[in-house]
């Protein structure tokens, strides 16, 4: 993976934070994917049986199942290029990037506490498909999706912090969050609802950080 380019500007010197927009783009994400799980979650049995029936029986079951088990690693290393490239080039991005591996926590967590609220069985343990992955444990839940909160925020962690980043972070979620679906374990609304609480949790967080870093800074000028 190539190394992205932090070109240092006179502008960007003498401010002490990146001033990109953070919540309004994320919660034009998170209204879009809200939409999508409302509209899946009538279907979700059709939908599933689609999806995770085609996958199992389609040549690509194999890359289906590896995508769904490892590919947040590959959001994971993203993040670790990032912060090198951060910390040695450019620091304001590097704490955009350190406030969205806060966030990343907190909506891992969040999602953890959701599940155990609402209780959703497996589509696995519900619907008669053969799956790519074997179903998980009873009392493992369903709604949301972990893999595609913890996508979805890495992603969300990295685009803010490197708008450039995207390009990668963004296609490699949404691959994440779909193989979930294709190898069996989760229903449509479950992976879209965790891309949304992974991007609004991390767009939250980054958003109220660079708010109190800039009031500091304020008043140290």
């Amino acid at each position: 993976m190539t190394r992205p380019r932090l070109p240092r500007t006179a502008s960007a010197a003498q401010s002490p934070l990146p001033s990109w927009p953070v919540l309004g783009p994320a919660l034009a994400v998170v209204l879009a994917l809200a939409a999508v799980t409302l509209a899946a979650l009538p279907a979700r049995a059709d939908l599933y049986r689609s999806v995770a029936g085609g996958a199992e029986r389609s040549p690509l079951a194999g890359l289906v199942g590896l995508v769904a088990e490892h590919g947040l690693l590959v959001l994971v290393a993203t993040a670790g290029v990032l912060a090198v490239a951060t910390w040695r080039r450019d620091r304001p991005r590097f704490g955009v990037l350190a406030a969205g591996g806060a966030g990343v926590v907190l909506a891992y967590g969040t999602s953890e506490a959701v599940k155990l609220l609402v209780g959703e069985a497996r589509p696995c343990r519900v619907v008669d498909v053969a799956t790519v992955l074997a179903c998980p444990a009873v009392g493992d839940w369903s709604w949301p999706s972990n893999h595609a909160v913890v996508a979805g925020a890495i992603a969300t962690a990295c685009a803010l912090a490197v708008r450039r980043a995207a390009v990668v972070a963004v296609p490699t979620a949404l691959a994440v969050a779909g193989s979930r679906v294709g190898a069996g374990v989760h229903y449509v609304h479950d992976v879209a609802a965790g891309l949304a609480l992974g991007v609004l949790v991390v767009a939250v967080v980054v958003a109220t950080a660079v708010a109190v870093l800039r009031r500091r800074a304020a008043r140290a000028r």
